[in-house]
């Protein structure tokens, strides 16, 4: 969206990376929502593929990766398995599995946020408040991108493991993936589209000053 020089670049990138690791490490990084906690620390991977494009984006999907291996290992709960190869929770633990789940769907946040957004103003050309509409788009792009690439390689790698250590659930696994995904990952993609839409815009007028 703006032009930066590498300096400036890397320096936008090192306060998204700390904001990640802010959000990633604090209650900060959730939303309560009344009936949930929605998390916004995928927000700042987003924004920052945006203005910064989509290695700068890859890149701090990977530190938002990184994040979540790290509280997984170090701050274990009954499902970290399925995010750290090095936890064992009872009779289950993490695989190499757990290393795709927790890197890959991050990573790919914003690579897809920036193509996807660069998609929409490419398709509504000259229309007014065509960029608040692609930075809304890309921010549910993003968002449930993580959601449903989480979700549905949980489900491919532990399955029944997952199912059972989380609720004791045997049969009908993938409607309870499909269940998360909506109740957890839409009002996260909606909340995902308003911060990306808000912040975004505030950011680019005031590098544009």
């Amino acid at each position: 969206m703006i032009a930066f020089n590498k300096t400036r670049n890397m320096a936008l990138a090192s306060i998204f990376i700390a904001i990640i690791v802010m959000l990633a490490f604090t209650p900060f990084g959730y939303v309560p929502l009344g009936f949930m906690n929605a998390t916004i620390i995928h927000v700042p991977v987003i924004i920052g593929a945006i203005i910064l494009g989509p290695k700068y984006g890859g890149f701090l999907g990977m530190v938002f990766g990184l994040t979540s291996l790290w509280k997984n290992t170090n701050m274990p709960n009954p499902t970290s398995f399925v995010f750290s190869p090095f936890v064992k929770m009872g009779e289950y633990g993490g695989n190499f599995g757990s290393l795709i789940i927790c890197m890959v769907p991050r990573i790919l946040i914003g690579i897809v946020a920036y193509y996807v957004f660069w998609a929409v103003m490419k398709v509504l050309k000259e229309k007014k408040g065509k960029r608040a509409v692609a930075l809304a788009v890309a921010g549910i792009a993003g968002s449930l991108t993580n959601t449903i690439l989480v979700m549905n390689l949980i489900y491919l790698f532990f399955g029944k493991e997952y199912g059972h250590a989380a609720k004791g659930i045997t049969e009908g696994l993938y409607g309870v993936i499909i269940g998360i995904i909506c109740i957890n990952g839409v009002p996260e993609a909606i909340l995902a589209a308003i911060l990306t839409v808000a912040v975004t815009q505030a950011l680019v007028k005031a590098m544009n000053r």
